[in-house]
């Protein structure tokens, strides 16, 4: 796979489709050319069969992401209309990045902050080194915060660690991350990339059509009752037991050897 925008790197690993916010000399600040390019890399992981799930990650040892690039506020959310362009493409991301049916992984090295930080929550899981380093500044920029992104973040984890997280404006560090439920798993540095990697292998491996199951199934959870989409959960979940993959999952087991799901 190409490069679809000079700061956004996308590529395939074997099963794993990777993105890599590239912008090291900002700490991989997020541009909106970032932002609007991100839709497309997700779409075109999600059509290939041969991808099992997404990790996002910054380049370098440095940060995940210190946010959205201050140095283009004056110009693309200072006016209404360059705002406006402005949010519509994060919330297009954002969704594009949620409603993504394979699993999504933040990999989280140095400093995630703001909409770095924004960025990994949208994910299902976040993985990060024990020196990572999380901060959501809104209020010390006198930025507004939308309601679903501070919803996702109460879901995670709680009314109290939300509160604490935008009024204090304050350093998190990894290990206080992990606690209150900011990020799923903590390693030692230098252990970092063989555990991830290790993690990946266990997801790659599995069914894919479970996983999508499970995790529309879960997401429909996390909305009001009326608004669930419960003839989809009900239809995905049979799909599963009339696919391929159920029938060779049995015929794995009996015969004691790993499964080779395909997805269909």
């Amino acid at each position: 796979m190409t490069t679809q925008d000079p700061a956004l790197h996308a590529r395939n690993d074997g099963a794993i489709g990777w993105l890599t916010l590239s912008n090291p000399p900002r700490l991989n600040a997020i541009t909106f050319d970032m932002w609007r390019t991100m839709p497309a890399a997700i779409e075109s992981f999600v059509a290939d069969p041969d991808i099992r799930m997404i990790v996002i990650t910054g380049e370098g040892d440095r940060a995940f992401s210190a946010g959205a690039d201050i140095s283009q506020f004056e110009k693309q959310r200072s006016s209404g209309d360059a705002l406006a362009q402005y949010n519509q493409a994060i919330k297009t991301a954002t969704h594009a990045l949620l409603e993504c049916p394979k699993p999504t992984i933040a990999k989280v090295r140095g400093v995630c902050v703001g909409g770095g930080l924004a960025l990994a929550l949208d994910c299902d899981l976040r993985f990060c080194s024990d020196d990572a380093m999380f901060r959501m500044p809104a209020a010390r920029l006198g930025l507004g915060y939308e309601f679903a992104g501070i919803e996702r973040m109460v879901q995670m984890i709680g009314f109290a660690h939300t509160y604490d997280v935008f009024f204090s404006a304050r350093k998190i560090r990894a290990s206080e991350a992990a606690s209150m439920g900011l990020v799923t798993r903590m390693f030692p540095a230098t252990e970092f990339d063989q555990g991830f990697a290790e993690y990946c292998a266990l997801v790659a491996d599995n069914a894919p059509l479970t996983m999508a199951a499970a995790k529309f199934a879960i997401r429909q959870i996390a909305r009001d009752a009326g608004e669930r989409d419960m003839e989809r959960v009900e239809a995905m979940y049979r799909a599963c037991f009339a696919s391929e993959d159920y029938a060779e999952g049995r015929r794995a087991f009996l015969e004691k050897r790993t499964p080779k799901f395909r997805g269909r």
